[in-house]
């Protein structure tokens, strides 16, 4: 594949698979988590087809992000050129980045294993057949604030990476 065509490639994926990252994360800390918490119990089928389904999600449009960018980073710069990322565009460019790290990051070390802990939960909950126990309530409650306070800050991340990327090239 010759540069040209490289660099358009790396470039789609890198947008596609930030699109659908940034949005779905958006989405389930605007949306989803919330109406999942004011369902209370009823919200276990959803939760354990959110922990089969989001987490792969989530690696792949991840890691396919910030593969991409880091290889079109490296590009932009002519292979890390200390001058260019220190100007305007190589800075905000390597902010978007870093943001997106830190979301990818956070991502692994608290909502990934949060869900799980939910998944669990709901499954227990659900192999008993009857109401939930108070405890159960009440972690399952804590796990739902934890989870929404964890993807919220990852949505702002990614939002403002998402948008630092977006205006990087004009900024001098």
């Amino acid at each position: 594949m010759h540069s040209g065509a490289g660099v358009i490639a790396m470039r789609l994926v890198h947008v596609v698979s930030g699109v659908l990252w940034v949005g779905s994360v958006a989405f389930i800390a605007a949306l989803l988590l919330p109406a999942l918490r004011a369902t209370g119990p009823a919200s276990g089928a959803v939760m354990q087809q959110m922990g089969k389904r989001i987490p792969p999600l989530m690696l792949t449009t991840s890691l396919l992000t910030v593969l991409s960018g880091l290889g079109l980073y490296a590009r932009d710069s002519g292979g890390f050129s200390s001058s260019w990322m220190r100007s305007g565009q190589g800075l905000t460019f390597g902010t978007g980045g870093i943001l997106a790290l830190i979301a990818v990051i956070h991502g692994m070390a608290v909502n990934s294993p949060t869900g799980k802990r939910m998944g669990m939960l709901a499954a227990g909950m659900e192999r008993a057949g009857g109401p939930a126990q108070p405890e159960q309530m009440a972690e399952m409650q804590r796990l739902q604030a934890r989870l929404s306070r964890a993807t919220t800050l990852a949505a702002a991340l990614l939002v403002s990476a998402a948008a630092l990327m977006g205006v990087a090239r004009y900024v001098r």
